[in-house]
């Protein structure tokens, strides 16, 4: 099953040709700032299985000194994927045209948690990574 998304602005677009693998909630202090919530939803994704379709010129990467980082759109903000080493391993689940098929599985980083926010699901609740994930940070 493929997927396909894009930025807010329309500028940016992407599609995903293989399945979306485990997807989250993250609770990190990075992801928080990213995306301005409580949290973000990803899904993880084979690097070579995204594409970049259209606006590529609107893209901006910000990438942390341990390689991750975050690609969003220079022209409305959107983020829309997640790095590590300079390979997209993850798509934002807010930027999907319609069902992406999968839904969040666990809340990772928790012990970063914004102190305001109630986690009320009972979905699994991991301090860093859930035990086995594939990221590795």
């Amino acid at each position: 099953m493929g997927v396909k998304g894009g930025c807010l602005c329309g500028s940016v677009s992407y599609e995903v040709t293989g399945p979306l693998l485990e997807a989250s909630n993250c609770h990190c202090s990075m992801c928080r700032r990213q995306h301005g919530a409580a949290f973000a939803a990803y899904a993880d994704v084979n690097p070579t299985d995204f594409h970049w379709v259209e606006g590529t010129e609107f893209l901006q990467v910000y990438e942390t000194p341990k390689g991750n980082g975050w690609c969003f759109c220079k022209a409305c903000g959107s983020t829309l994927a997640g790095t590590e080493d300079g390979q997209v391993t993850s798509i934002t689940l807010g930027t999907v045209q319609g069902d992406p098929g999968i839904t969040p599985q666990s809340h990772i980083f928790v012990s970063s948690k914004a102190p305001w926010y109630q986690i009320t699901d009972s979905l699994p609740q991991f301090e860093t990574r859930a035990p086995g994930s594939k990221r590795s940070s």
